[in-house]
């Protein structure tokens, strides 16, 4: 089969933002994103009570609700898009007695007692997928940026799937599930994915050969749609972008700022570098699955393979050292110096994983707690 690779402008970004609803005082979930959405509707006059909003969605749990930003040109703006969408959220879910959380899972909820959204392509992911289907209580955040060719694409997603371990690391919010501590600094790492399709990706030569690998997905029933290839990291021909899932749920806009920043340079660069006529190292596929195992179990103290050498370092300092001084100028040529600066202050601050820990620490383990500070960040951004 031939897959087109839609026009995009190389370098412009998309954001996804997932968020929990939550009850403003216990922290228990709260299955009501079809209210919130038809209120949301309703507050915009531009649009009809059930009909699909532009920028807020509904995800599988009917206690999510998503944020998608439009095409945007910085980070910057892209920002100012979620912060629309989150205020706008916001305007019904108050009044309702409902707050937003948002990290890799929720500490304490039940996976299985989550109600689907009912829409027939959930109903059939479940059917297929059963309990490790009706497992995924997680949350996320999601970085589309576009890529000014197709020839770019796989070269760009071997380069970023280098990076995995240090968007793991920096992003890691999800060390508990079902109320217990599993011991990682990610759960939704190592849930995700048990999904068919999810995971890490394969790495192919050539464009051919992923087309040949989605022909034999359709062949074999795999899939129904190409998005439901739904690998950490990922092309999306039909926006024409490289997209970056690596990454669990955020509870500060400026973190997802952050991460974005971090996106849109790292793929910048790689295509300056496949302009200039030049290749992209890749790693065995070995060190790529041990990197994402050490990220997701131990966070911002992992000690990540930089290369096909075997070449090692901790997670931050290669960052702090080496990748963050690389991308400066590439933020400045994007004009997002000041979010990609906030990468330090996330490894100055320490991941979310560690704060949870010690929101239940300082509360005898009352998990409630860590999810009543989530929703203090995430009011205070």
């Amino acid at each position: 089969m031939e897959i087109e690779f839609a026009k995009s402008a190389q370098s412009t970004l998309g954001v996804e933002w997932e968020l929990a609803l939550v009850d403003s005082t216990t922290g228990d979930l709260v299955s009501v994103a079809d209210e919130v959405l038809r209120g949301v509707n309703v507050n915009d006059p531009s649009l009809r009570e059930d009909e699909e909003h532009p920028h807020i969605k509904q995800e599988l749990l009917e206690n999510t609700v998503e944020l998608v930003t439009g095409v945007c040109r910085t980070v910057a703006e892209a920002k100012a898009d979620l912060a629309r969408s989150l205020a706008a959220v916001r305007r019904v879910t108050d009044p309702m007695g409902v707050e937003l959380f948002c990290a890799g899972s929720h500490p304490f909820s039940t996976p299985r007692s989550q109600p689907v959204t009912d829409k027939e392509r959930y109903a059939k992911l479940i059917d297929r997928t059963q309990w490790w289907g009706q497992q995924m209580l997680i949350f996320g955040v999601h970085v589309h940026v576009g890529l000014d060719s197709r020839d770019k694409v796989l070269p760009v997603l071997d380069g970023l799937v280098n990076y995995f371990p240090h968007f793991q690391a920096l992003s890691a919010s999800s060390p508990f599930w079902s109320g217990e501590d599993t011991g990682y600094a990610s759960q939704r790492a190592l849930m995700f994915q048990q999904l068919p399709t999810a995971g890490l990706p394969f790495q192919f030569a050539s464009w051919a050969e992923y087309e040949s690998y989605v022909q034999d997905m359709f062949t074999t029933g795999v899939i129904d749609s190409i998005s439901e290839i739904r690998w950490d990291i990922r092309p999306v021909p039909g926006l024409g972008t490289i997209e970056m899932r690596v990454c669990d749920g955020l509870a500060d806009i400026r973190d997802v700022g952050a991460i974005a920043a971090l996106t849109q340079c790292l793929v910048h660069e790689f295509s300056s570098i496949l302009d200039a006529g030049g290749s992209i190292p890749t790693m065995p596929p070995w060190h790529v699955q041990e990197n994402k195992w050490r990220a997701a179990r131990y966070g911002m103290e992992a000690i990540v393979i930089l290369d096909a050498e075997g070449n090692e370092k901790l997670v931050t300092d290669h960052l702090l050292e080496d990748v963050l001084p690389r991308l400066e100028p590439v933020a400045a040529e994007l004009g997002c110096s000041a979010e990609l600066a906030d990468v330090r202050t996330i490894i100055e601050r320490g991941g979310g994983y560690r704060r949870q820990r010690s929101i239940a620490a300082e509360n005898d383990g009352d998990l409630r707690a860590v999810v009543l500070d989530g929703i203090a960040q995430l009011r205070g951004a």
